[in-house]
């Protein structure tokens, strides 16, 4: 009887044919796939000038200086009190409580003055209050 130990024989894993296999199959992935349209109709669609329909008296645009100065649709306002900011835009809400409020702050103004507006259209009654921003290329071109 042979009781002598066996060498093992180690497991080679041969990657070549499974790399060959998937290059066929990509292959004939690329040939068979089809770049179609979904669209099948051809519309012209009507051609308007958005400015125009811009409902402009629901808008009340609130600018903020970096110094915490205030302007409402452009017009400074003197006092930089949350009370004067309130009469003000009471004044500009021309539409009431379905006007929006558009801050428009410098990017160094400081985050009381932003609060001191949304604190005074709380006031008002004015409820729907968004950001101004301006994209990074506008940004970078005015530099």
């Amino acid at each position: 009887m042979n009781f002598r130990p066996r060498a093992k024989e180690e497991p080679e894993i041969n990657l070549i044919p499974f790399i060959d296999v998937l290059l066929v199959i990509l292959i004939f992935l690329m040939l068979t796939t089809t770049y179609s349209k979904f669209t099948e109709l051809q519309l012209t669609l009507p051609v308007a000038d958005a400015e125009q329909q811009r409902d402009h008296p629901k808008e009340v645009v609130v600018a903020v200086a970096a110094d915490g100065r205030y302007a409402i649709n452009k017009s400074g306002i003197d006092g930089k009190s949350v009370d004067h900011l309130a009469a003000a835009l009471r004044d500009a809400a021309k539409a009431g409580q379905g006007t929006v409020v558009i801050i428009s702050a410098d990017a160094l103004a400081p985050h009381q003055s932003v609060i001191s507006v949304m604190e005074a259209a709380r006031r008002v009654g004015l409820t729907q209050i968004t950001f101004a921003t301006q994209s990074s290329a506008r940004a970078g071109a005015g530099k």
